[in-house]
This record gives structure tokens, C-alpha cells and sequence, in this order.
């Protein structure tokens, strides 16, 4: 992903330590390989210790909740935390627990957005549309910024769906000039679960919202394929390259496997679980 503006660095990146452990009470778990409980939204985590911190943080994995160590807020977080409720926890009373729980999830579909939105802007090919991305990441960011009031009565679906045309116009100009010798069928929302794609030219592929949980991406070129709510998890990246992957995000790495030759834009960063 290309380098974000510093003003939009920290924001757009969660801060756990500026944040009430929101996503490990707001949302539930359900028992399964990426979580080793069951648990109800709005109830902590039997991990979650009373400062907020994760009791079993460094141990993650081994203790049976690798879904937790893919998780990203994106910065709706400390967002919530410490602007919409003005550092109130929601340990304080429960009418503030209920509202922030419904308001957490909103924020953090917003700034999914805001880093999508950033991403586009920042693309050679897609300068054209810079003054549209701009005005868009201006509404979204106004949005987020909202009181709980309006971020509670805020239709976000509709939201997106103003924003995404734009997003697929900066992908369509960005993947003009990386055309590889792809499958010939369409790739966008396709199921490719468990898919043989070892080696597979996927220079400019459009492989949003694809299925591609544990697929053999071994050597595959992703240089410039859109990766926008693919499901990559336990895909095998080893070798692949994925400079230059077009809305590529940490949680979609976190969840596949790659090794030391699996090729990374600069912004993201190697998990400590892939082989070397």
C-alpha cells in the first residue's frame, strides 16, 4: 500500500494502548480454528485483563485465537475511545458500554474506507479522479469525526456505496497497464478456495472480494492486482510478489502464509509466523 500522509499514519493504524480493548468485548467469537471460545458481542474476552490489555497477547496463536492477530480496527479504536466518548470507558456505566459496542463497528467500516480512499489517491494512473478521492475522504472523514447520535443513525452501506465506484475507477486506471495471462474466467468474487494458482500471472487481475482461502499462490505476480476484500486466509504466498498490490491490507497478509522471498509492498509488514 502506498505510504499514507503523516496526518493519516497514526490515525488510520490502531493504538491499543489508547483504545478500552473494544474489539475484544464490542464483537463476538465464535468457537472454530481462528477462535478457541464462544462469546457474545458486548461481553470482554476471558483474555482481557481490567486495563484493557490482553492477558495472553504474546501467545496468541499457541493459546488457539490466531483470528485475533489478524484483526485490524484501522484506528477506530482509539478513535472511539478517546474522541467520540471523550475517554469515558465503557466500564463506567452501561448505557455508554451499549452505545460505544454499536459504534465501534460503524467507525471502523469508515476508516476502512479512509484507508482505501488514501490508497487511491496516492496512484500515478488515477490522478484524474484525486479531486473526486479528496472530496470523498473530506465526507468520510466528517462522518467519522460524527457524535454517537449520528453515528448510530448513519446508513453506512449507502456510504459505501458511493464511495466504491471510485474506488473501482482508481483500480481500473491503475491496472490499465498490467494486464498478465490470467484464467480466462471472471476472477472478481470467484471462488477460488483451495484454487491451484501456483506461478499464476496475475499482473492487474481485478480479484476483489475473491475466495481464495488456502490457495496455492506459491510464485504467483499479484504486481498490481486488486486485492480488495480477498480472503487470503492460509493462502500460500511463498515467492509471491505482490509489489505494488492495489488495497492490500495487514489483516490480508496476517492471514495468509508467505515466506522470506514472498514479496511485500513497503507498508506492510513481514507476519512473525511465515517461514523464512
Amino acid at each position: 500500500m502506498p505510504a499514507l500522509p503523516a496526518a493519516d499514519v497514526g490515525a488510520l493504524r490502531a493504538d491499543c494502548a489508547s483504545c478500552f480493548g473494544l474489539c475484544c468485548v464490542a464483537l463476538p467469537l465464535t468457537a472454530s480454528a481462528d477462535f478457541a471460545v464462544d462469546k457474545p458481542a458486548g461481553e470482554p474476552c476471558r483474555n482481557l485483563h481490567t486495563d484493557h490489555r490482553c492477558g495472553i497477547h504474546s501467545r496468541l496463536r499457541q493459546e488457539g485465537f490466531p483470528g485475533c492477530t489478524v484483526y485490524d480496527c484501522f484506528g477506530a479504536g482509539q478513535r472511539v475511545s478517546q474522541a467520540t466518548f471523550e475517554g469515558r470507558s465503557w466500564r463506567q456505566d452501561p448505557d455508554t458500554a451499549r452505545r460505544m459496542f454499536a459504534v465501534f463497528p460503524v467507525v471502523r467500516q469508515l476508516h476502512e474506507m479512509l484507508v482505501y480512499l488514501a490508497e487511491a489517491r496516492t496512484l500515478p494512473a488515477a490522478r484524474s479522479l484525486r479531486a473526486e478521492l479528496a472530496a470523498a475522504e473530506a465526507a468520510t472523514q466528517r462522518l467519522a469525526a460524527a457524535g454517537p447520535d449520528e453515528l448510530l443513525a448513519l446508513d453506512v452501506a449507502a456510504h459505501r456505496a458511493r464511495v466504491n465506484p471510485l474506488l473501482l475507477r482508481a483500480s481500473e486506471l491503475a491496472r490499465a497497464g498490467a494486464r498478465g495471462r490470467r484464467p480466462g474466467r471472471r476472477l472478481r468474487h470467484a471462488d477460488l478456495l483451495g484454487a491451484d494458482l501456483h506461478g499464476a500471472d496475475l499482473r492487474g487481475a481485478d480479484l476483489r472480494g475473491a475466495l481464495l482461502i488456502a490457495a496455492d499462490l506459491r510464485g504467483a505476480d499479484l504486481r498490481r492486482a486488486d486485492l480488495i476484500g480477498a480472503d487470503l486466509r492460509d493462502a500460500d504466498l511463498a515467492g509471491a510478489d505482490l509489489t505494488g498490490a492495489l488495497f492490500l491490507t495487514q489483516p490480508q497478509v496476517t492471514a495468509a502464509k508467505g515466506d522470506g522471498a514472498t514479496r511485500l509492498p513497503p507498508t506492510l509488514t513481514r507476519p512473525a509466523h511465515w517461514g523464512a
